[in-house]
Formats: structure tokens, sequence, C-alpha cells
């Protein structure tokens, strides 16, 4: 007799086989088998189904595609940025008209893009951000006589800009000698400001108002409402709200009429001498006003109290609302039943319930820059941001409301200069006109220490580098009238520059007041009747079809209309790389396109769509409305490989070695489908030609 090998395999799902006595033809988990290959029981290998049956129910047709390709459309953008990812089906209902980012265009009619309008400079500011980090400019929107506009303050000077840039000097004080406005305001007739004048070597407070109708040329419809000697203004804020004005000098607030003579008693004093007041509104019920002090910042509410039954008066301040510490309110404003906060990291919308309660929302949008000031129209709200470091504003839809007091917002217009580094200060819109107009402060470039005047040519020196470059813009005040004024830099070194100035020679001379300063001209920039800007784009978020598989994006098409000026097509890769694809025009209408760059399969890419105005009439361009991308899966296909084997007691190999023992078949099915109810992971060997695949076992059929 013969004796007979006993082996029932390695039971390791991670085990391999190999050969020694028993040719084995191949091996599962360490299970070595032998095939059973026939005509009838084939061994089989094909590719593993990868496109499950399926059916459309996306918002946007045909998303889900019933053929090979995977689809991604976008029909409307009005819902505003704000997104990094666009994958609308995770949240149903929201979100599908939702993008990235945009500069210069109008999302705000839905199934349409297209330029907004373009904005000219006209004067120019002179005043910094103040030390506390309040502007020195504020813009009211005003009509005076016929003529819209705005009335701008900024720091010792308040003019009136008509909506076509023409500048019209309403107060006009001079650095140096007088004290500059520290607030104003105005009820649609008179203008309300708060100033100093020295009174017996001491600046004063004075109160002032003016009608709007008149200018500087004459003092003599200048009326002073009443002045106090025993307060010196270092800090101001002043509105017109519910028929009477509210004024914060320091750390006192008052409220008076527009009639008044006297300084009234002060409504509430706070505690602290270091608070700053910073912005006055009011809602049906209640007047807030917002402060802040170091890093804790406050709006204050007041009642109106009508128990006299006169003019309702107001009660002592209630804490409202607390912000984040290290979060400063700027700007609050009253709009829609919504009050809009303004502060140092960005914006929060707040709910007013009937008696004055506010429930504020998360930062909604987070800035680069303190949020100073707002201003409406219809259902939108505009903020004074700056848009990319850039002078401009963001548009807030307060009537798509996204969810949690977050609404749909977007850049909106901006200072096509180039120039980033300045500060937007006020917004507001010229008189009864839809055209906006935005400010943004002066930079300061340093304390002038010497001076000098040679040939016409003034050269000034300043006490540490300024940053000035030849052609600058700049405004000196401070060192004398022969050199104080507006003049362009037409030549500069590191603490040095000059300008053109006709006047007589002074020689070299040291200045010593810490008031002579040189600023870099902040702009006052008037929305367009009808101009569009030059170009202007929209970016989607990134396209990744919810899921972190890698895709191979091969097709583009855009829709829309493009009789006047183009549109180009660009792809956006994850590190933000973006290739040129296609550009349309009245030669070359919207037709779907190959994406070949970038190269090979992508998690996720975005599609960037740049707008440019007609190159013969500026007041067109063209109509985006929609897109619609292609991509197809880039997963490593699967394999199905199915083969018999033999599973009996006793076996022979090929070389007519046998193995096995009675019951063997059994305990190499039982532990065969134990490793299969496991699930787990093990690996396959093709003992025949060496191959070897980690695999999953989908299905063991034993025939008997």
């Amino acid at each position: 007799s013969r004796a007979i090998a006993v082996d029932v395999g390695v039971v390791a799902t991670d085990a391999i086989w190999q050969n020694t006595d028993i040719a084995y033809d191949v091996a599962i988990g360490g299970m070595p088998f032998i095939y059973a290959i026939n005509d009838s029981n084939p061994y089989i290998r094909q590719t593993a189904p990868y496109r499950k049956e399926q059916f459309d129910n996306q918002t946007e047709p045909g998303e889900q595609s019933l053929t090979g390709w995977w689809l991604r459309s976008q029909s409307s953008f009005h819902e505003g940025t704000g997104i990094t990812f666009y994958d609308p089906g995770l949240i149903p209902g929201e979100g599908t008209s939702r993008f990235a980012d945009s500069k210069g265009v109008d999302v705000w009619t839905e199934g349409e893009v297209t330029l907004l309008n373009n904005t000219a400079s006209a004067h120019y500011t002179t005043g910094t951000v103040k030390t506390n980090g309040k502007p020195f400019q504020s813009a009211r929107s005003i009509k005076y006589g016929s003529t819209d506009g705005i009335l701008l303050w900024d720091e010792f000077d308040v003019d009136k800009i008509a909506a076509d840039g023409t500048d019209t000097h309403f107060i006009d004080y001079a650095a140096g000698s007088d004290y500059p406005v520290h607030a104003i305001c105005d009820d649609g007739v008179n203008a309300y400001w708060v100033t100093n004048v020295t009174t017996s070597g001491t600046p004063r407070l004075r109160v002032y108002k003016k009608p709007l109708t008149g200018t500087a040329a004459s003092t003599a419809d200048v009326t002073l409402m009443f002045s106090d000697n025993g307060i010196t203004v270092n800090d101001a804020t002043i509105d017109y709200v519910k028929d009477r004005l509210i004024m914060t000098v320091n750390n006192k607030i008052y409220e008076f009429s527009t009639s008044a003579s006297a300084l009234p008693t002060a409504t509430y004093t706070h505690a602290s001498a270091s608070v700053v007041f910073t912005s006055i509104t009011a809602s049906g019920t209640s007047i807030y006003v917002s402060a802040f002090e170091g890093i804790q910042s406050y709006i204050y509410k007041f009642t109106l109290s009508t128990s006299t039954g006169s003019m309702p008066t107001l009660t002592s301040a209630i804490t409202a609302a607390q912000m984040p510490t290290g979060e400063k309110i700027f700007k609050i404003k009253y709009y829609l039943g919504y009050m809009l906060i303004g502060t140092s990291k960005g914006i929060r919308v707040a709910t007013v319930d009937d008696n004055g309660s506010i429930l504020y929302g998360p930062l909604m949008i987070e800035t680069s820059q303190p949020v100073y000031d707002f201003a409406f129209r219809d259902r939108f709200a505009w903020a004074a941001t700056g848009v990319d470091g850039e002078g401009g504003v963001v548009r807030i839809d307060l009537g798509n409301d996204l969810g949690g007091l977050r609404f749909a917002y977007a850049n909106d217009l901006w200072l096509d200069d180039g120039v980033t580094g300045y500060v937007t200060t006020s917004c507001a819109f010229a008189g009864e006109t839809d055209r906006l107009v935005f400010i943004t402060a002066a930079v300061n470039r340093g304390t002038i220490t010497n001076k000098e005047l040679t040939s016409n040519v003034a050269t000034l020196t300043t006490g540490a580098a300024h940053g000035l470059e030849v052609s600058d813009s700049i405004w000196v005040e401070g060192v004398d009238s022969t050199f104080n004024g507006k003049y362009t830099v037409t030549a500069a070194t590191t603490t040095t520059f000059s300008y053109t100035k006709a006047a007589t020679n002074v020689v070299s001379t040291a200045v010593t007041a810490a008031t002579a300063l040189v600023n870099e001209t902040g702009t006052i920039n008037i929305e367009s009747s009808g101009a569009k800007m030059p170009d202007g784009y929209i970016q989607t978020g990134f396209i990744r079809y919810n899921t972190l598989e890698p895709k191979n994006f091969k097709r583009l098409l855009g829709r829309g209309e493009f009789d006047y000026g183009s549109m180009t097509l660009e792809t956006v890769d994850a590190s933000g790389t973006e290739y040129d694809v296609v550009s349309y025009d009245s030669s070359v209408p919207p037709v779907e396109v190959t994406t070949s760059q970038p190269a090979g399969a992508q998690e996720y890419i975005a599609y960037k769509f740049i707008l440019y105005r007609d190159g013969t009439d500026n007041t067109k361009g063209p109509t985006f409305k929609g897109y619609q991308a292609k991509a197809t899966i880039a997963t490593p296909r699967q394999r199905v490989i199915r083969f018999p084997v033999y599973c009996f007691d006793v076996e022979t190999d090929k070389y007519n070695v046998m193995v096995g023992y009675e019951g063997r078949a059994l305990d190499r099915i039982n532990i065969l489908e134990s490793i299969e109810e496991d699930g787990d992971i093990v690996t396959w060997q093709d003992l025949t030609t060496g191959e070897s695949r980690q695999v999953a076992i989908e299905q063991i059929t034993f025939t008997r």
C-alpha cells in the first residue's frame, strides 16, 4: 500500500501557499486546490460591473447618467458664493445655485450672469483710519435741490459729491489750525456735526447744523446748536433716528431734538472712559448703540417710553448683545426686520423681535478688513468690505435666507485699479438713484521730519521708509501752507519724496510737529450709469461628484448669449492652476469641447468662466446662463475570476501524487465558508502562472 499525505491547508486569511510535494494549481487564503477545468466548467476572467442600474432623481435633469458619462450641470448662481465643493445633492433644495468665487459679475438674476457696472473715481480722500480703528470717512445718501449725491465726511472736510462726480465743498476745516469733524449725520434737510473749537487754549465741544443746500463758500447758514466748554471731544458718533438726534461723545450718550440749543443731560454714561461708541440705529421699538472696550464689544438697547404722553424718551441702556471676545462692532444697521452687524471679523445678521430683543447669527462673511458701513436697496444690502484686498463692496440678498441667519452674498462693485492695501470705509447710494458710491480711506505713509523747496521742487523727508512711488497721489498736511495739499510724487527714495510746487525756495528745515503727515490719497468711486466692467469672472465649486474616487474630466459646454463681448472657459485644478479651454463670442457659438487639462485623472476640478465686455459698445457684454461638465470614473476596473476546483476527500495531482483523508472535503468547505463569512480580503494565487492578487470572495458554490 501507499501512504496518503494529509493536508487541510493554512487557515489564516493573509497566508500564502507554496507547493512542496503536492503540485496544487491554485490557492486562496493559503488553502490549496487542484483546478477542475473542462468544457462544461471553464475558467472565466471578466471585468466586474462598475455601473449600477439607476434612475434620475436630481434637481438638474440628466445628472444621473444612464450612459458612461458622469454629468454635472448648473443653470443659475443666484444663491451666491461661499462653497468649496459643488455637491448639490448633499443638501436637497439648498446649494444648487451657489458657487465658489466671483468678481465683477452680477449673479442676482436667476439663470443669468452678466457684467456689473464699472466704477469711476471722483475727488479723493485724505483721512486715514483712526488709531482706535474707526474710519475718518462716512458717506450718506442726500438730495440737495434737484441734485442726487452723497454727503462725504473726510476728516477735516465735508463735501457734496453729485452722481456725475461734481464736488461741492460743504465744510472746509484746515488741518493744523482747525479740529477735524468727529461725526456727522443729516435728516434730509440739514446736516449736523460734532467738532471742537479752541477755547482758552483747549479744544471744546461744538455741535453745528447747516442746510444741505449750503456750501463752504458761505458760513452764514451755519448754526451753532450748542457748545460745552467743559468737554473735549476725543471721539464721537451722531445719527438721526426716530425724529431725534442720538449723539455719543467720549463715554456719554445724549438724546436731543434737531432744534436743541443746549446740551442735555446724558441719557447714559458708560463706567469706562476708554469705551468707544461706534454706531447708532433703530428698530420699531428701540434705539441701539454699538460700542467696544478693549477686546469686548456690545450692543446697547434703549427702549422708548411714552408714559408721559409726550414725545417718547429713552430709558436706560440694556445690553442687548455681546460679541465673542476679540470681535469689535463698527457698524449696525436695521433693515427689513434684520439688523446687520459689521465687525472686525466680518458680517453677522440678527433678527429683531417686536420688543426690540435681538438674536444674531454666525459670521456669515469673514473679511480681511473691518466692515464699516452698509447701504440698502430693494431686498439687497451692500457692505463696505473690500474685494480681494482692493476697494469694493459685497452684496447680500436678504430675500434669500440659506438657513441659520446665513444669506446669499457675492462680491459686487470694486475698484479695478490693481492697487491693494486700501480700506473701504463707507458706501451709499447717490440720492434717489441706483448708483452706488463707495469710499476708500487714505493710507498714512509717514511722519514728515524735514522740508525743502528748490527751483519749484518740494522735497520732504519722513522718519521711516514711506513706500511711495513715482506717480502716487499724496496728501501733505501739518507742515505749512507752502507744502500742504494734494500732489503727485515725481521722485522718491527710501525716506524722501519730491513733487512739483511753484513757490519761493525754502532751505532745508526740520519739521517737528507730530501732525505733519504724508498720506497716499483714497478714492471716491461712483457706479457708472451704464458702462460695464471690462471683465469679470465666476468660478464654480470644485466638482467631485460626491466621491473621492479619481475622475477623467473630459467635456465642457457653456450656455448663454454671446452676441456682445466674449466669454473664456477655463478649468482649475486643485492647486488653483488655470487652463484655457475655449472662448465663445459672436463668431464662435457655444459648443461642447474637450478638456484635456489638467492631464490625467483628478479627484476634483472647478470651472472658471471669464466674461469680457463688448469692444465697441461698453454698455454691453455677454450673458452666461450655465454649463454642463462630463466626466468618467477613473477608478481601476475590478476583475471577477471564476474557477472550478476539486474538493474530494482524496485527490491526485497531475503527477499522480495522492493527498487527503476521509472528511477532508467537508473540513475544507467549512474553513473556506468561514473566510467568506468574515468578508475579509485574502490572497489568491495561481500556482500554474505565478499570478497573485488580493481578493474578496464573492461566491462559493459546492456541487456534489
